[in-house]
């Protein structure tokens, strides 16, 4: 009688353990579904704000990085933060009936295409760190002699490679050709702030990244834990002693 007793208690813990590992697997998941849909929020926020941000006006505090910004792949990064909302619906269905798999299944290959599509993005911002130099004079060429003035005041710097490549605009900060050559070109300070602003940007997006990658492990523990549950449930069925 004392060893069926043991016996029955033993079960019972097992359950009980058992239902206590599957419940921490689920919150695991839903915590970092929740983590994905701020990063995809994250996203549309810095995409709208890029949007906003090239139509502002130009002024010293702000023309550096507005220029930065319009170079920024803000269409894309709408595009993908819409996905991933849309991912992170298909996992509604997954959290609310336990017992199904096929949308968590999606659910997975969804989040591995935003997982691909932001490391897209990430790589592209970080592909023009890599020739930060050329791509800010073909922006410094493209600008306005308002708007190179406007960065000449804000770097302390005259031309962009120096005075004369391309031709200083005469303003507050370069008023002569002396004071021009002796205070050189932009491409030093530009490049510096440019480099940093853009290295906080694509480190961002492979932070974004890093939540899709664990949320991806996360959704195929949740499956493997699942099946083993369905594997479980069909084997006391055959043995008649009802679902698990």
């Amino acid at each position: 009688m004392e060893d069926l007793e043991y016996t029955n208690n033993h079960i019972h813990q097992g359950e009980t353990s058992g239902k206590m590992a599957r419940d921490y697997i689920l919150l695991s998941f839903i915590g970092m579904d929740v983590l994905f849909v701020v990063a995809g929020g994250i996203l549309i926020i810095f995409a709208l704000m890029i949007e906003s941000k090239s139509s502002d006006e130009m002024t010293v505090d702000t023309v550096s990085r507005n220029l930065l910004l319009l170079i920024c792949p803000a269409k894309a990064a709408i595009g993908n933060a819409v996905l991933i909302f849309i991912t992170f619906l298909a996992s509604v269905p997954a959290m609310v009936i336990p017992s199904t798999r096929g949308w968590l299944k999606l659910h997975g290959y969804m989040t591995t295409i935003c997982a691909l599509f932001t490391m897209i993005l990430g790589l592209s911002i970080w592909f023009q760190t890599l020739k930060t130099r050329t791509n800010l004079f073909t922006i410094w060429l493209a600008q306005t002699a308002e708007t190179q003035s406007l960065l000449q005041q804000e770097f302390n710097c005259c031309g962009y490679m120096n005075a004369t490549t391309p031709p200083f605009v005469v303003d507050t900060t370069c008023r002569n050709s002396l004071v021009a050559a002796n205070l050189g070109g932009c491409v030093g300070p530009f490049s510096t702030f440019a480099n940093n602003y853009l290295d906080m940007v694509f480190t961002g997006a492979f932070g974004i990244v890093g939540v899709d990658v664990i949320l991806i492990i996360m959704t195929a523990i949740l499956l493997k834990d699942r099946k083993e549950k369905e594997r479980y449930r069909h084997i006391d069925e055959k043995n008649g002693t009802g679902a698990f």
